[in-house]
Formats: C-alpha cells, sequence, structure tokens
C-alpha cells in the first residue's frame, strides 16, 4: 500500500513538475520568437519566425519532458503555399507545432491570444491570423488577409479545423469549423491535413498524467481546391474530417497491435 501511494504520489509530481516546464519553456522560447521575429521582418525573412520558434521550442522541450515523435510523410510538409490541417488535442500539441510547422507558414488563433505579454507579441510580430470568433466581420476580413498573403507571397496558414483542444482519450475528432475551408477554396491552394495519434498515454489532464513517449503524426496527400466554390465547402470539409478520422484510428489499431507484440516479446523472453 505504502509504494502504491508513493507511485500515485511521484506519478502527480512528475505531472506538475513537466506541466509547469512547458509554460516556462513557451514563454522563454516566446521571447526569443519576439527578437526573431524583428531580425526576420528587418531582412525581409518574417515568414520564418514561427518556423524558427517553433524548433527552438521543440529542441529545449522535447529532452525536458522525454516525449520524442515518429512522422510519415514528412515531404509533404513542403507544399506551398497551402493549409494546413490538424486535429487538436490538447496544450502539448505546441511541441507538436515544434516539430512538423512548415516553413513560410503562420498560425491562426484567437484574438484574445494578442494580448498575453511574450506570447501575443511574438503572435503579432510573426504574422499571426488573428480571429475574432464573436465578430463575424472582423473574422472574414482576417482571413482576407490571409489569403491575400498566400497569393502574394506565397505565405502558407496552419489551422485547428476543430476550432479547440478535444482532450480526448480515444482516437476521435470533433465537428469541423468551415472557415479555413473557405480560406483555401478562396486563396485556391491545396489542404494538407496532419493526423496526430491520440496521445494520452503521453499528457491526460484529466488524470493528471505526463509521462514521456512517443507521439505517431502522419502528414497526408494534399488535397487540391481549384475549380471549388463557397458551394463546395460542406461537402471538402466532411471529405478532409473522414479521412483524419479514418488515419487516427489506423494509428491507434497500429499502437494497440504494436503493443502487443511487445507483451508477446517480453513474455517470450
Amino acid at each position: 500500500m505504502t509504494l502504491s501511494v508513493l507511485g500515485r504520489w511521484f506519478k502527480k509530481a512528475r505531472f506538475f513538475s513537466r506541466l509547469l516546464t512547458c509554460y516556462f519553456l513557451v514563454m522563454a522560447c516566446a521571447s526569443y520568437g519576439v527578437l526573431a521575429s524583428v531580425v526576420l521582418r528587418l531582412v525581409g525573412k518574417v515568414g520564418l519566425a514561427q518556423w524558427t520558434t517553433g524548433r527552438a521550442f521543440l529542441a529545449v522541450t522535447c529532452p525536458a519532458v522525454g516525449v520524442d515523435f515518429k512522422v510519415v510523410g514528412e515531404e509533404k510538409l513542403q507544399t506551398r503555399p497551402a493549409v494546413f490541417m490538424s486535429n487538436h488535442q490538447s496544450e502539448l500539441d505546441l511541441i507538436i507545432l515544434g516539430r512538423i510547422f512548415p516553413k513560410y507558414c503562420s498560425v491562426t488563433a484567437k484574438r484574445s491570444l494578442k494580448y498575453i505579454p511574450f506570447l501575443g507579441w511574438f503572435l503579432s510580430l510573426s504574422g499571426t491570423v488573428f480571429v475574432d470568433r464573436a465578430n463575424r466581420e472582423s473574422a472574414i476580413a482576417a482571413f482576407d488577409t490571409a489569403v491575400k498573403e498566400m497569393k502574394e507571397k506565397q505565405q502558407s496558414v496552419f489551422v485547428f479545423p476543430e476550432g479547440t483542444r478535444s482532450y480526448f482519450s480515444k482516437a476521435d475528432l470533433l465537428p469541423f469549423k468551415r472557415g479555413a475551408f473557405h480560406l483555401a477554396i478562396q486563396a485556391g491552394v491545396p489542404i494538407v491535413p496532419i493526423v496526430v495519434g491520440n496521445y494520452s498515454h503521453v499528457l491526460h489532464l484529466q488524470a493528471m498524467s505526463f509521462e514521456g513517449g512517443t507521439i505517431d503524426i502522419r502528414v497526408l496527400d494534399p488535397i487540391p481546391t481549384e475549380g471549388l466554390t463557397g458551394t463546395d465547402v460542406e461537402a471538402l470539409s466532411t471529405k478532409v474530417r473522414d479521412m483524419m478520422l479514418q488515419e487516427i484510428k489506423a494509428i491507434g489499431m497500429q499502437g494497440s497491435i504494436e503493443s502487443s507484440s511487445s507483451s508477446e516479446l517480453s513474455k517470450n523472453k
């Protein structure tokens, strides 16, 4: 019983220490991002600001929390310009962005983040597309600006079409918002779906568990939008979501098979 209590205590201590480490490193790298954004803007390369800041966050955070990634189809991240879409599970997605974020790409973010010290400064200076979800006209104007950047500067956009974190402990997706699909069609650029396998084995906030581990990521084939119009948005959204959900479930199934195989090997030894 004593060992069980100690085990639970150490698990919770590990959870809080790793979570606090992540938050501290977010602010530290955001400070670096402010400087990087200013310098890159001066030399005409601000489109690289979010990529270089993400890589810095990845480099310092992964060793600190024991997280690693297995990426399949990484070469498709070179598609430019494009609308990159990924499922959104938790705050840990910031590290995942550091691993897969393409060059010359900007994230979309809710407008309230703009006013957070350091993080908001970095996001503003680096070309983030801020969206005010409560103001339709403002959101449309933000997407119009993004379309212009994509056409004139070949700048891509990274979107979480679920619109919020799911915190799922199983392979699933929330319903998709339609704005990103309108954006891709207006700009006439392909959609590149990115599927991140369920990683509740690494971070599970409800269970207060944050363990080291490997997260599977798959970059799917680009989906063209040339010739599509606003009337195609619903069908396109459904198609992309179905593809991503199927891939998430496939990753989960593969993980179960690999886990079972590992257990059998251990027994045989």
